[in-house]
C-alpha cells in the first residue's frame, strides 16, 4: 500500500451569531454565485437527476434547491421538496460510525479488541478487530457489485436470502485475506458492525430508541428513520431516510467535532477517526477512514457517500457542509466530484 497522507483533524466552532439548527436552520444572505453552481447540478446531463442540494456556511444555510421526484417502481414518484425524506444508501455507514462512537466513548465497545462475533470464535476470523471492520480491512470475502450480470454478495444480502438477517449473512463469509491487510469496501462489513451495536443496545424498538436518544433527537433530525431487518438490526449499510436538511444537521455535528447545542454528542477523539485515512481507493482516488471517505483536498474535505451520488461533504477549512441527493450513475462520479469542487472553491472566496 502506498503511503497515506498525514492529516491532522480539523473542526470549526459554531459562530456566536448563528443559532444551532436543532429546531430551525438559520439562513444566510443569498449569493448568486452559489445559486448558479447549485442550479447546474439540476441541469448538467452528466449528473442525471439531482433532487436536493443544501449548502451550509458558517452555520447558516446559504443555498438550497429541490427538484425531480422520489424513486418509484410502482408508478410516478412524489415531487421532492424540503420536507421529503430521501434514502441515504451508504451514507448510513457514517451514521453508524456516530452511533457506535457513543458506545466507544462510554467504554462499552473497544475498536482495538477482536470483534465479538459468535461465528468467528473458533477460526482465523477471530483475529478481526472492530477497527478492521470500521476500516473495511477485515479480510472477508465479500463482493460489492451492483451489476445484475455479476456475482454480488451485496445484492444477495439486501434483496435475496440475506435480507432477513443482514449481519448474519455477512458474518458467514469466509476470509479472503489476512485481517488488517487489504482494503475491500463492503456493505456486509457495516451490517456486522451494526449487529455488534444491537448486541449492546438491543434489537427492534430498542435499537430505534437508541438512535433517537443518542443522535436524532439531540440534533433535531426529526425526519430520520432507520430501517431494521427482520432480526431487529439497523441495515446501516444502506437504509436511512431523512430530509436533506436533516442530513446537513448530521454533517454539522462532525464539522463541530461532535459538539452540539447542549454539549457533546460525540467525543472529539471519536470524531477524529472520520478524518484519518486508513486506505486509498484506487478507482476514485479518495481515501477511506473509519466509515467515512476523505477527499484529500486543500479544504480537509471528508464525507459520507452513497450509491448514485448521495453525499454529505464536510469541509473544515471552509466551515461548510454540502448535501447533495439524487441519482448519478457511477461512471459519472468524476463529474459529481468536479461539481463539488466548484462549489467548495466558490465558498472559499467568501
Amino acid at each position: 500500500m502506498s503511503p497515506l497522507p498525514s492529516i491532522v483533524p480539523r473542526y470549526a466552532d459554531q459562530p456566536a451569531d448563528a443559532p444551532w439548527p436543532t429546531i430551525d436552520w438559520p439562513e444566510g444572505p443569498p449569493r448568486a454565485d452559489l445559486d448558479a453552481i447549485v442550479e447546474s447540478a439540476f441541469v448538467e446531463p452528466a449528473l442525471n437527476e439531482t433532487n436536493a442540494v443544501v449548502v451550509v456556511h458558517h452555520g447558516r444555510i446559504v443555498a438550497e434547491r429541490y427538484g425531480g421526484t422520489t424513486p418509484s417502481f410502482t408508478g410516478p414518484g412524489e415531487p421532492v421538496g424540503r420536507s421529503t425524506p430521501m434514502i441515504s444508501w451508504s451514507m448510513a455507514k457514517s451514521v453508524l460510525h456516530a452511533a457506535l462512537g457513543t458506545l466507544v466513548d462510554e467504554g462499552r465497545l473497544d475498536p482495538s479488541s477482536p470483534a465479538p462475533v459468535p461465528e468467528w470464535q473458533d477460526d482465523h476470523r477471530a483475529a478481526i478487530t472492530l477497527a478492521d471492520l470500521l476500516a473495511m480491512r477485515d479480510g472477508l470475502d465479500f463482493v460489492e457489485a451492483y451489476e445484475v450480470d455479476q456475482p454480488s454478495h451485496v445484492i444477495e444480502m439486501l434483496f435475496g436470502t440475506g435480507q432477513g438477517d443482514t449481519g448474519a449473512f455477512a458474518a458467514a463469509r469466509p476470509l479472503a485475506h489476512e485481517p488488517g491487510s487489504t482494503f475491500n469496501y463492503s456493505s456486509g462489513t457495516t451490517n456486522i458492525v451494526s449487529r455488534l451495536v444491537a448486541d449492546v443496545v438491543g434489537r427492534g424498538d430498542a435499537y430505534h430508541q437508541f438512535l433517537a436518544d443518542r443522535l436524532f433527537e439531540p440534533l433535531g433530525m426529526r425526519s430520520a428513520r432507520a430501517t431494521l431487518d427482520e432480526s431487529g438490526v439497523f441495515v446501516a449499510s444502506s437504509y436511512l431516510h431523512a430530509t436533506a436538511r436533516d442530513f446537513a444537521r448530521f454533517g454539522l455535528l462532525y464539522l463541530r467535532g461532535g459538539r452540539w447545542e447542549h454539549g457533546a454528542v460525540l467525543s472529539t477523539t471519536w470524531a477524529d477517526t472520520a478524518q484519518v485515512p486508513r486506505s486509498r481507493d484506487a478507482e476514485s482516488g479518495h481515501y477511506y477512514s473509519w466509515h467515512w471517505w476523505v477527499i484529500g483536498d486543500r479544504y480537509g474535505t471528508y464525507g459520507a457517500h452513497g450509491y448514485e451520488g448521495q453525499l454529505i461533504s464536510v469541509a473544515p477549512a471552509l466551515d461548510a457542509v454540502i448535501v447533495r441527493l439524487g441519482r448519478t450513475p457511477e461512471e459519472n462520479a468524476p463529474a459529481l466530484d468536479a461539481w463539488r469542487a466548484r462549489l467548495l472553491d466558490a465558498l472559499a472566496v467568501n
